[in-house]
């Protein structure tokens, strides 16, 4: 696997920060030519020269995926100066923290055009460029939010549930014109990014990731699998496991326990300021490194399986606990009958 990507392109969005860039270093390690999207001009020349230093070779794009032409031209200028993209990685995101009553349309637009419109920006670019071969795969970055919308975030999970809904209809499609090109999805959990210090909120408290936390190189570790080995979907984490599974089995369960806990657990005890910056509109400078403030706690593995996996495991852990059930019931009535 260490060599597989060696030469090979990879485009990635979101690139100088957090997941986006512990994922453009992890693809530079094997090896790959990087395309590189992001909207800080000298986030994005540190970040080319870091890659560089490793002697890779990358384009750097200081564009905003919402805008779909700017994305367009970025994969045709990287297929004219690094080759053909095999991968391509939709990454890039922003969201803002408040209960929606508190939120603007504004506010709300903008995060769909960045995180649901960049994504699909991202992947008409790539399907452009790999349709010309029928040859690529592209790497959709989601979140345990695509299958379960938590409170403080409304924007971002209606985003991540769009991005979802998406792909699954693209991947039936190229499954039905019997094409070459993958299309892979990895859930995320939480994971310690600079995001936290820099997203806009209306809470007044800084906020927090909804623990437990891992470190970004885990999930650029199971994006570069799933690059090399795509399935339908991958979850990381068991909390992510959980989080799914335990909406699609008991929503109601599931809205309870976010009430409780879901809140609370998304705020830090600092409060904010006014001069506070966000990068909902623009970037914020100085901030574009690959871990948060939450490093302590931040786990460096987790286990990831195959969505299909994880549902037949537990189906079958059902069905075992439901035959484990009647059995014993149907002990105890034949038992009563004895007496």
């Amino acid at each position: 696997m260490e060599d597989w990507f060696r030469g090979k392109v990879v485009m990635i969005t979101g690139a100088t920060a957090g997941v986006g860039r512990a994922t453009a270093l992890a693809f530079a390690q094997q090896g790959a030519r990087l395309g590189l999207i992001a909207r800080d001009q000298a986030a994005l020349e540190a970040l080319r020269d870091e890659v560089k230093a490793m002697g890779v070779r990358s384009r750097i794009f200081p564009i905003d995926v919402a805008d779909a032409e700017a994305v367009a031209a970025a994969a045709a200028d990287v297929e004219q100066r690094l080759g053909p993209i095999e991968v391509w990685v939709n990454n890039a995101m922003t969201t803002i923290f408040g209960k929606v009553r508190d939120l603007t349309a504004e506010e709300i637009r903008r995060v769909t055009e960045v995180t649901y419109l960049g994504y699909v920006h991202g992947t008409l670019a790539a399907l452009q460029a790999m349709g010309q071969r029928d040859r690529g795969t592209i790497v959709q970055v989601g979140s345990a939010l695509a299958w379960r919308g938590i409170p403080l975030q409304a924007p971002y999970c209606a985003a991540k549930h769009a991005i979802q809904g998406f792909t699954e209809s693209l991947r039936t499609e190229l499954m039905h014109d019997g094409s070459g090109i993958q299309v892979t999805t990895v859930h995320l959990p939480a994971i310690n990014t600079p995001q936290f210090d820099w997203a806009r909120t209306k809470t007044g408290h800084e906020p927090r990731p909804v623990a437990p936390v891992f470190a970004p190189e885990v999930a650029a570790r199971a994006i570069v699998k799933a690059a090399r080995k795509p399935m339908r979907e991958y979850w990381l984490g068991s909390s992510t496991i959980k989080t799914v599974l335990g909406s699609l089995l008991s929503p109601a369960i599931a809205d309870w326990v976010l009430v409780r806990s879901a809140v609370s657990g998304q705020a830090r005890e600092d409060t904010t300021t006014p001069a506070r910056p966000d990068n909902l509109i623009d970037p914020v400078t100085g901030l574009h490194r690959t871990s948060g403030a939450f490093g302590d706690e931040a786990r460096q593995s987790a286990v990831l399986v195959p969505a299909s996996v994880a549902v037949l495991g537990t189906a079958v852990g059902v069905a075992l606990a439901a035959g484990l059930a009647g059995a014993a019931i149907g002990r105890l009535t034949q038992n009563n009958r004895r007496r």
